[in-house]
């Protein structure tokens, strides 16, 4: 039996049971929106788990008022570089959740707003409704205690954007019995960790995800930023950042070394002829 997605509306937070995932048709038919071919992205994985034994269903049991609570939770994660398909596997577990009956409900930052607020959306162009937060604490409270309690699976996407990852991670797991699915970068332009590798111990599944570097075309594990902004958090697509392998990361930093020594040269010389 298929359930439903649990997901915002401007006058309730309730469960829409007609808003359902259909197995028979793509992702981007359930949304009505046309998908735009990622070049970058290379559907191969390398994960602790086989996909056929990607999750396994905890038990349940109603309370006194008829509630069912899971018995024990789960925490599966997806990193990877930027356009290595991080959203597009997370909703595609989404959809295989809800087609297993399960009801589901998906988060994302509110800082990402690229493609619209209320929708979480891939590269290629699917679509899904979303809650946007600033902060997980605020999950339950927007939701409602009720949709809350009967909610199975939670996915998170950009991760890496929420301060309380680690602890809404734990609570919703090892408390509540939930699924929690979360995606996101595993480093940053300079590759520093993220957020997402805290919450590493307490998972069951890692998925690292590659792309497809944009130079040469091998694999690619790192996001290299084109532009000359210092700030870690700047939210932006392919004009600011591309996927590259170590090599051509390497290089490309260098470049960008050589072009800032030269740029300040040249302005210290204008200063010292002004």
């Amino acid at each position: 039996m298929m359930k439903s997605l649990i997901f915002p509306s401007r006058t309730a937070s309730i469960l829409i049971p007609n808003l359902v995932f259909n197995p028979s048709k793509s992702l981007s038919s359930v949304s009505n929106f046309v998908p735009i071919r990622n070049p970058h992205f290379i559907p191969e994985v390398r994960s602790l788990r086989s996909p056929s034994s990607s999750f396994s269903y905890s038990s349940s049991s109603p309370d006194e008022n008829g509630h069912c609570y899971q018995t024990e939770g789960e925490i599966h994660v997806i990193v990877g570089p930027m356009f290595a398909g991080k959203t597009t596997t997370l909703l595609h577990r989404m959809k295989s959740e809800s087609s297993n009956g399960r009801n589901v409900a998906i988060i994302k930052s509110s800082k990402d707003t690229r493609y619209g607020l209320d929708s979480i959306v891939t590269h290629d162009g699917e679509k899904l409704p979303c809650w946007p937060l600033e902060a997980l604490s605020s999950f339950k409270e927007r939701i409602g205690i009720e949709a809350y309690h009967k909610l199975e699976v939670i996915g998170i996407d950009e991760a890496q954007f929420f301060d309380d990852l680690y602890d809404f991670c734990i609570k919703a797991a090892d408390h509540d019995g939930k699924t929690v699915i979360v995606a996101g970068l595993d480093g940053d332009y300079l590759r520093r960790s993220f957020g997402v590798l805290d919450i590493i111990p307490i998972a069951e599944s890692v998925t690292k995800l590659k792309a497809r570097c944009e130079l040469c075309g091998k694999p690619a594990f790192f996001t290299l930023r084109k532009t000359e902004e210092t700030e870690r958090e700047l939210v932006a697509g392919a004009d600011v950042y591309m996927p590259v392998c170590r090599k051509h990361y390497v290089s490309g930093q260098g470049v960008k070394e050589a072009a800032r020594t030269v740029l300040e040269t040249h302005k210290v010389q204008c200063r010292s002829l002004s």
